[in-house]
């Protein structure tokens, strides 16, 4: 088994495309590897995870928050611990929180609780070309996402003009003096580029090691007595980079109809939703990102999807407290409004 864990972190702000590339990644990644992925949403209602491509897949979902954040700091060194100790992959994907402050990423990695184990690879930041200048300026997030990235995926190019991909690429450059664009729709890129996508001879018997030799795994008080005092860390990133919320909205109607009609009446100031939902037995997946939707059969069986007729929303607290009249005229109800940042 490989001694190291490749880590690999896309970030990118709301509805980019993030998830298209981790699953093109995935239908690229040889077999005869072991590949993880964690999956962090800022809703408390996860859709990304039951998007994720592959059924073989082993797969850690994080919610209500950034990983990168107090909010749920926790469960994220937890998680990265567990795989330390237990799954031990050759690569790690993480899929951020499209308003995560990924500044801390490499600090965490390098936890002495991690036995060296994490080297991290490469940063994509996944950058919608339609809707970024209107979102720039607005969310610190998108800025931290940028000066900690390496590498630009100008997304979504065949619905954005030349004009707005160039001044997106040159707000970009003020943050990195060479920085590394590809320009595309869909999230494709050059894989080989950045992954070793050729399989593995297999170990001859008696070489494998667990590439944790003389590690003793720490008791669970231990573990949580140490993430304790990391969370009592003065230069801990506590402040969240955006004040945002999601709201959880619950459809009981039968007619996607009473789909339409709400995303054509969504305030104007809300930057996402999305979520599954279901007409006589077909699942559309509803996405919505900063004015523009659409709403699309996806291949998945109603087995397959955890939440049904649920859909989250996320923005602006006062853009989030308007979602209520766009779902009069249908069968909606709430089942919660969440602020992962409130004390």
């Amino acid at each position: 088994m490989n001694t190291s864990t490749s880590v690999y972190l896309i970030t990118g702000f709301l509805g980019s495309g993030k998830t298209t590339l981790l699953n093109r990644i995935i239908n690229r990644f040889p077999k005869d590897k072991k590949l993880t992925l964690l999956v962090n949403e800022f809703g408390d209602v996860g859709v990304d995870g039951t998007l994720v491509e592959g059924e073989d897949v082993d797969m850690m979902e994080i919610s209500k928050g950034s990983i990168f954040c107090v909010c749920v700091k926790t469960d994220f060194i937890k998680g990265l611990y567990e795989l330390n100790v237990t799954i031990q992959p050759d690569v790690l994907l993480i899929e951020s929180t499209g308003v995560a402050n990924p500044s801390d990423l490499k600090k965490d990695l390098a936890l002495p609780i991690f036995n060296d184990r994490f080297k991290f690879r490469e940063q994509f930041c996944v950058v919608d070309a339609a809707h970024f200048l209107d979102a720039y300026g607005a969310y610190a997030s998108i800025e931290k996402q940028i000066a900690s990235s390496s590498v630009f995926i100008i997304n979504k190019t065949d619905v954005a003009d030349p004009q707005k991909i160039e001044e997106t690429k040159t707000i970009i450059r003020e943050f990195h003096p060479d920085p590394s664009f590809f320009e595309t729709t869909y999230s494709n890129i050059p894989l080989d580029t950045f992954f070793d996508l050729v399989s593995v001879e297999p170990v001859a018997p008696g070489k494998a090691s667990s590439g944790n030799d003389g590690f003793t795994a720490m008791s669970e008080a231990d573990l949580d007595q140490f993430v304790e005092a990391l969370l009592d860390s003065p230069d801990l990133e506590l402040t969240p980079p955006d004040l945002l919320v999601s709201a959880t909205y619950q459809w009981d109607g039968d007619d996607l109809a009473q789909i339409r009609r709400m995303a054509e009446s969504l305030p104007k100031q809300l930057l996402r939703a999305k979520g599954f939902v279901v007409e006589q037995d077909e699942i559309h997946l509803f996405s919505y990102v900063m004015g523009d939707w659409t709403l699309s059969p996806v291949d998945k069986s109603i087995h397959q999807v955890k939440h049904k007729n649920t859909i989250v929303f996320i923005g602006p607290p006062d853009a989030v407290n308007e979602i209520g009249p766009a779902t009069t005229g249908g069968s909606w109800r709430s089942i919660g409004m969440y602020q992962p940042y409130s004390p």
